[in-house]
């Protein structure tokens, strides 16, 4: 880890020097235009904000410069005549840079960002931080700096609305403080959607009230498992137990924190495989009520048992009720239709709808589960495999193995996510060919430029079903992550990469450019 830092520390001297020379702003993603003028503005030591008093993106920059300059910064009702600070106003850009877009302009007087929505007023605001100092990202006050940014137009949208990045807390607990330090730097990046990995085999990490052992006994296991130092997490009980979940009020502040920096975030409830953090606590919505091997395919729910369908609908109702968000995610990757095949329950469910084979029982389970999403005004969201099953009427699909194009082609909407047959976003692989520069990792090998190289709309793809390529995200799998410094490591720098992908306009992706900027 020392050779990796040396290196890491030669290598930002290196990238500093070349940022010099292209004189390119180090902003990450890369904005639809950018143009410097010259000369520079500089924070005054009382810092003026001009904008709605009730702006959450004004309430937002003015806490950040507050907390790292350490001076007075005031929020005040717009002008009418030129502002002699910062202003943030709902009002004045092209209606074609919708609801995410922003217009910049930066002289030596005031710094003026116009936004039709509070979202673009925040990306904007993102903008502007990345180019001021990198100190003004302090958590405590810095002394003797001034605080400058270049004179600059921008005029900036993304180019997809599904910007993500996914977090797997099932294998590891991470408290809520590291969630939302996990949050923060989606939001300097404008990445706008948290895919919340929130149950598997490895744990529960969601309480439902209507099921307490779901989190009493699914949410905590006896160690730490894939052969890791007990030492390198801390979540554990002061019984010895290992694991964790959030309470019911806790996802409500993961919500409200996520929100505030235009964030949705998409919860994840597996089923039917990858089920053991439930199936455990309650073996009876099962084929064979435990004990359960995962290698063996036993942890899948029993589509036979009607009580299974009531089973998930009563979870599904709780987590509607806290993630306003569109989408749920069902997960249906990975599943074994072993148990299936020997339980009478569910061989009589084929019978009696009609089904040729196990494969189909899946996407009958999933097909009922969407209607009932649908029913409460949500949409159903699930890896590559629930297009075999059969595809729910209304379903979009996250591509992991394939099939974006022909689930696009359909009418369905598509996030990418791929790592076979090409990797492009599973950000627990290495990223040096040199792995004992690195902390051990599942395998696999995910450099920088790979990321960059992604492209989310797949070449043979016709033109008129690209709008249902929806965007795409990163996706960090943590069996061997126990920490948030860990977690860090492992999706930095290739979260920028991403970001910049999926916000900026293909044309503009430059390597170069890009790797001076990070």
């Amino acid at each position: 880890m020392k050779l990796y830092l040396t290196q890491l520390c030669l290598c930002c001297c290196a990238l500093a020097a070349s940022r010099a020379a292209t004189n390119t702003p180090a902003i990450i993603p890369i904005p639809q235009e950018m143009t410097l003028q010259e000369g520079v503005f500089t924070l005054p030591s009382t810092i003026r904000i001009y904008a709605a008093s009730d702006s959450s993106a004004a309430t937002f920059l003015a806490g950040r410069l507050r907390t790292a300059t350490g001076w007075p910064v005031v929020i005040a009702a717009v002008k009418k005549t030129k502002p002699d600070g910062i202003l943030l106003a709902l009002s004045g850009p092209e209606a074609a840079l919708g609801a995410e877009g922003y217009e910049m302009v930066a002289t030596g007087h005031s710094v003026e960002i116009h936004a039709p929505t509070e979202a673009g007023l925040f990306y904007g605001v993102q903008s502007l931080l990345q180019l001021l100092p990198p100190e003004i990202l302090s958590s405590n006050a810095v002394k003797n700096r001034e605080w400058t940014i270049p004179c600059v137009r921008i005029k900036d949208q993304p180019r997809f609305p599904w910007r993500g990045l996914m977090l797997d807390v099932s294998r590891h607990f991470f408290t809520v403080s590291e969630v939302e330090q996990v949050l923060d730097a989606m939001a300097l990046y404008k990445l706008n959607t948290f895919h919340f990995h929130l149950v598997d085999d490895a744990g529960w990490r969601i309480e439902i009230k209507k099921y307490p052992l779901l989190t009493k006994i699914g949410a905590w296991r006896n160690g730490i498992d894939y052969k890791l130092d007990p030492k390198s997490s801390t979540a554990w009980r002061a019984d010895g137990k290992y694991g964790g979940f959030y309470t019911q009020k806790d996802i409500k502040e993961l919500v409200r924190y996520a929100a505030a920096r235009h964030i949705t975030i998409v919860p994840e409830i597996e089923m039917p495989g990858h089920s053991s953090g439930a199936l455990v606590p309650y073996p009876q919505y099962s084929c064979t009520g435990g004990p359960f091997s995962n290698d063996k395919g036993s942890a899948v729910f029993c589509p036979g048992n009607e009580e299974t369908f009531t089973f998930l609908e009563n979870i599904l109702s709780e987590v509607f009720k806290l993630f306003p968000g569109e989408f749920v995610h069902v997960g249906g990757d990975e599943v074994s239709t072993k148990a299936w095949k020997k339980c009478p329950k569910c061989q009589a469910r084929m019978k009696e709808v009609g089904l040729q084979d196990e494969r189909q029982l899946e996407g009958y389970l999933l097909q009922r589960i969407e209607k009932f999403v649908n029913a409460h005004g949500k949409r159903l969201i699930g890896w590559s495999e629930i297009r075999d099953a059969g595809l729910p009427e209304h379903a979009a699909v996250m591509d992991w193995i394939g099939g974006a194009t022909e689930a696009a082609g359909a009418g369905h909407d598509v996030v990418l996510s791929p790592a076979q047959p090409v990797d492009f976003a599973y950000f627990d692989h290495y990223q040096s060919r040199d792995r004992s520069t690195e902390p051990h990792a599942i395998g696999g090998f995910l450099p920088l430029q790979q990321v960059y190289r992604f492209e989310p709309v797949p070449k043979n793809l016709a033109p008129q079903f690209q709008a249902h390529i929806l965007g795409g995200q990163g996706n960090l799998w943590t069996e061997y992550v126990p920490s948030l410094s860990h977690v860090e490591y492992m999706i930095f720098p290739r979260e920028c990469a991403m970001a910049e992908v999926l916000w900026s306009p293909k044309e503009s992706r430059n390597w170069d450019d890009f790797l001076a900027r990070v």
